[in-house]
């Protein structure tokens, strides 16, 4: 994809997670053919950013050379897969993920950013993730198939659940879903069938950081070199990925308090949306980060502070987006970074205690 810093190269980590030597390749990946450092999407993906177009194929041989990268690209366009983070080898998450991969160049031509969340671990926890066909458990522990935007699913079995799948994807398609694009969006004008609508999902668990193996990265953004000292730090034999820019290190020692990554769920570094800005992007006027963690403190969100219009890092409506243009800043309330701002040329310093915009 192209961003204001170069390419930015997404990962979609198998079954959604990285092994330790994964890891540490794709930190040395980043120094060498991005800017250093590595974001961590909505998704639970992990991107690359700052790739030179001269250096796009070789990172993507580097990429697969490391197994993150599907042979078949039916595959790849369509491995848009949340997982549970806690599934363990052979439990229900593990072999939904072993049956739904290898039929993804089998469903109906479905739009790219369409995706699926297996949200079948001890605890919901992917409501909030981007996934238009969701695998959960309901009210009394029964697998069912839920269409995002839908309030309840169809009671399946783990033998039925990939015919399931095929039929709400030809259903989607079938009923004009691609013009819609995404599935909820699709439901605002067409209805699902009743049947498919019986039983409600499990409530989603509290947010927490439930220990030192989960930590967060502020504004998605981690740093190369830090990752690879806390993967040699505690020994962790693996990283997942997780949503709410958190990730999960598993195995090895817990890791040291470190500033440098986020260890209370409440952060607003977490829920606040800040491109790299200048000098990072050529096409920022105005440092973003700094400024949105003093500002995240004081307003309430969502807030987004973007280095230009373009609006990278959250590209929609938030409750206050601060605009850079010419090392100024204009103030957009709840709207997107190229809407009509209410106040413009408004300098950092004069936003820096900004409790009323």
């Amino acid at each position: 994809m192209e961003s204001g810093d170069g390419l930015v190269v997404r990962v979609r980590p198998f079954r959604g997670e990285l092994s330790a030597a994964q890891v540490l390749a794709l930190c040395g990946l980043a120094r060498r053919y991005g800017s250093g450092t590595l974001d961590l999407t909505s998704r639970a993906n992990l991107q690359i950013r700052g790739v030179t177009a001269e250096d796009h194929p070789v990172l993507l041989e580097a990429l697969g050379a490391l197994e993150l990268i599907d042979a078949d690209p039916g595959v790849e366009g369509h491995r848009n897969i949340l997982v549970a983070s806690d599934w363990r080898p052979g439990d229900l998450t593990d072999r939904l993920y072993g049956a739904l991969l290898p039929t993804l160049p089998a469903l109906p031509d479905l739009p790219e950013k369409m995706g699926f969340a297996l949200d079948t671990g001890a605890a919901a926890c992917l409501r909030e993730g981007s996934a238009d066909f969701r695998f959960e458990l309901d009210t009394e522990g029964g697998l069912i198939l839920r269409a995002d935007g839908a309030d309840a699913g169809r009671a399946v079995t783990e033998g039925t659940a990939i015919q399931a799948l095929h039929e709400m994807a030809e259903w989607f398609i079938d009923t004009g879903g691609r013009e819609a694009g995404r599935m909820a969006r699709h439901l605002r004008k067409a209805s699902l069938p009743d049947a498919w609508q019986q039983a409600a999902p499990r409530a989603t668990a509290p947010a927490t950081l439930p220990g030192g193996a989960i930590l967060g990265a502020a504004f998605g953004a981690i740093d190369a070199d830090a990752l690879e000292a806390l993967m040699r730090q505690t020994g962790a034999t693996a990283l997942r990925p997780m949503i709410g820019r958190l990730f999960r290190l598993r195995g090895g020692v817990e890791p040291r308090a470190a500033d440098v990554f986020v260890q209370d769920a409440g952060d607003p570094r977490l829920s606040t949306h800040a491109c790299p800005g200048a000098p990072f992007c050529p096409q920022a006027t105005v440092e973003t980060r700094a400024l949105a963690t003093r500002l995240a403190a004081i307003l309430p969100g969502p807030l987004h502070v973007s280095g230009c219009a373009k609006g990278c890092a959250h590209p929609r409506l938030a409750r206050v987006t601060l605009t850079g243009r010419d090392g100024r800043f204009d103030l957009v309330k709840n709207g997107a970074p190229w809407d009509t701002p209410s106040r413009t040329g408004l300098s950092p310093e004069a936003l820096i205690d900004l409790k009323d915009p």
